[in-house]
């Protein structure tokens, strides 16, 4: 049995202008007074899934064990597709079997589970909003330390997506943007930890065909307006603008290109 931290995160495409969040806060709330709920973000442009499970999958490794996370970005929501209860990684996971979850499922300990048991659901199921009816109260229950095979039948098969993964290939590494910040940094899948596998020290970012030069550890190492890549917070190499936008000045964006190739001595002492 994994030990509940009383940690709910949600993450969703619903933003913050309407009445969703707030309704899948008092359903958790009603089940477990005491649960701690944290937004991950609310930001997830609409139905897109592929952006959903990159963003989990940059969050929930920094939370405690037992933590539950609810992710609802759900173009299916009403039809067959299946809701989800997994445990993974010593958490646990919650919502649609379209690919969202797909950090955690691809773990190698992973129990998966169709939330089917309706006396964890609310009395009346919408076919529109499963984040309110079916999902947060499942988080509630979890939280409050039901096991997840209570929630229905274990499951194998479910949807798993792929999400962009860099290759080296002989002295360099090639990857892909993965996506840009509110900042407009772009954000790539090439973690710093697989720098090694290509030299010592001193790498040269390229990024759709254009150099960015020696990678750098702060923004403040160029001047005002300069660009430069970076290792960015979620420890992948990223491009940006010291006080700019590096999205805005080079269009940068997901699906564009990345790659880094170590530099030459002269190059890296200079």
């Amino acid at each position: 049995m994994t030990r509940r931290s009383g940690i709910i995160t949600l993450t969703s495409d619903f933003g913050t202008r309407d009445a969703y969040v707030g309704a899948m806060k008092g359903v958790i709330c009603s089940i477990l007074p005491s649960a701690r709920i944290v937004d991950i973000t609310h930001e997830i442009r609409p139905q897109k899934v592929l952006e959903a499970a990159i963003l989990l999958e940059a969050a929930y490794c920094w939370f405690p064990p037992g933590t539950v996370h609810v992710v609802v970005v759900d173009p299916g929501v009403g039809t067959k597709r299946r809701p989800l209860a997994v445990e993974a990684d010593g958490q646990l996971f919650v919502g649609p079997d379209n690919g969202v979850l797909s950090a955690p499922l691809s773990g190698k300990r992973v129990r998966a589970h169709e939330i089917t048991e309706t006396s964890y659901e609310l009395p009346y199921r919408s076919d529109t909003f499963h984040g309110r009816d079916v999902f947060a109260p499942a988080a509630g229950h979890l939280a409050s330390g039901i096991e997840v095979d209570r929630l229905g039948a274990d499951i194998s098969g479910f949807v798993l997506l792929d999400l962009p993964k860099p290759v080296v290939k002989d002295d360099r590494i090639v990857g892909e943007i993965l996506r840009t910040d509110r900042f407009g940094n772009a954000i790539s899948n090439i973690p710093r930890s697989l720098l090694s596998r290509i030299g010592p020290g001193g790498y040269e970012v390229v990024a759709s065909g254009q150099s960015f030069g020696k990678l750098r550890r702060r923004f403040q190492d160029v001047a005002e307006g300069e660009s430069l890549p970076l290792t960015g917070g979620t420890g992948r190499i990223e491009i940006a603008v010291n006080g700019g936008s590096a999205a805005e000045r080079w269009g940068l964006q997901a699906g564009d290109p990345i790659e880094i190739k170590p530099l030459s001595s002269d190059d890296r002492d200079a």
